[in-house]
């Protein structure tokens, strides 16, 4: 019986090995001149043949969706008329462990562009010596034999290297991330707002000097566990929430179905006054003041709105982390 464990571990330790040592490797001098210019070009084309194009795929999918516009370009195809599409201020990041791809160095002598940025296992390869800039691809070995898989997983985390630089050079954030994911959970979060799901009919809403039964039939009937309590001029005054009755239930000398509900609610609850919040900061809310009903209020403290957090529980989303 074959050891796979130990397959596995052999693959694992030579792949850790290589990205180590890049680790090692990498400084500012390597990296600030090539972040320069990725960041400076109309558009990066990255390019590879076998192994090295389903890496440059990927690599050009991360750019594009973390702000630096990328596409793939194969060797082959730019021969055939897709070359057309680089223009002589682009970069290209061309990637190759050998260096030596006769079908990648055949396009990059005849399509014009600005800078080429290269990831080879030498600068003295055919590759290196055509680059601009090189980013050395050290392994000990592949994992198995020839078979590509220390030196694509190396390109690979090199790629992230290059677009988490570029995120941080442009300062790319979690909000224009959505905008390139809206349909994604971060998407969601951050595109949607609190207009767009909270409830504004049917709301458990009670007078101030209710009694505590009249507020649990309310809220019992409107099916969100809390009542809200109004003052004659319809303002917020407090919220009798689930919470509120089982601290209530602890003390059973002072229970009294008949005693006014506000003797039990919660009488400055935490609200917000912006219908247009964007749903991440309202999870935000709700997570850091510990609340499963968030109510949106008016400028004159009237009730316009209230959002469960089951409401966000059925969109896919929840509590951030």
């Amino acid at each position: 019986m074959l050891d796979y464990a130990s397959h596995a571990r052999h693959t694992l330790e030579l792949q850790a090995n290589a990205l180590l040592k890049a680790m090692g490797a990498l400084s500012n001098p390597i990296l600030e001149p090539i972040i320069h210019a990725l960041a400076g070009a109309p558009l990066v084309v990255v390019m590879g043949v076998g192994k090295s194009a389903h890496v440059g795929h990927k690599i050009a999918a991360t750019m594009t969706s973390t702000g630096t516009k990328a596409i793939f370009l194969h060797p082959t195809e730019a021969m055939h008329g897709d070359m057309g599409i680089v223009g002589s201020q682009d970069v290209i990041l061309a990637i190759s462990y050998g260096g030596e791809s006769v079908e990648l160095l055949d396009a990059l002598r005849v399509i014009p562009y600005k800078t080429l940025i290269a990831m080879s296992k030498d600068s003295q390869s055919s590759l290196g010596k055509l680059a601009t800039y090189h980013l050395k691809l050290e392994i000990e070995q592949e994992a198995f034999h020839l078979v590509p898989t220390t030196s694509s997983t190396l390109s690979l985390a090199l790629g992230d290297v290059l677009a988490v630089c570029l995120m941080a050079h442009k300062n790319f954030q979690k909000e224009d991330f959505a905008l390139t994911h809206p349909g994604g959970l971060l998407g969601k979060q951050l595109r949607l707002q609190v207009k767009d799901v909270y409830r504004t009919q049917n709301l458990p809403l009670v007078g101030v000097d209710c009694s505590l039964h009249q507020a649990l039939l309310c809220a019992n009937d409107k099916g969100l566990g809390n009542a809200l309590l109004l003052d004659r001029e319809q303002r917020l005054v407090g919220v009798l929430s689930d919470g509120d009755i089982r601290r209530a239930l602890l003390q059973p000398a002072s229970f009294d179905l008949n005693a006014p509900a506000k003797n039990f609610a919660t009488l400055e609850p935490k609200c917000i006054d912006n219908p247009h919040m964007p749903l991440i900061q309202a999870l935000e809310f709700i997570e850091t003041h510990q609340i499963s009903l968030l109510i949106v209020l008016d400028t004159q403290q009237r009730v316009l709105g209230v959002l469960h957090l089951h409401t966000l529980l059925a969109l896919g989303l929840s509590k951030p982390t």
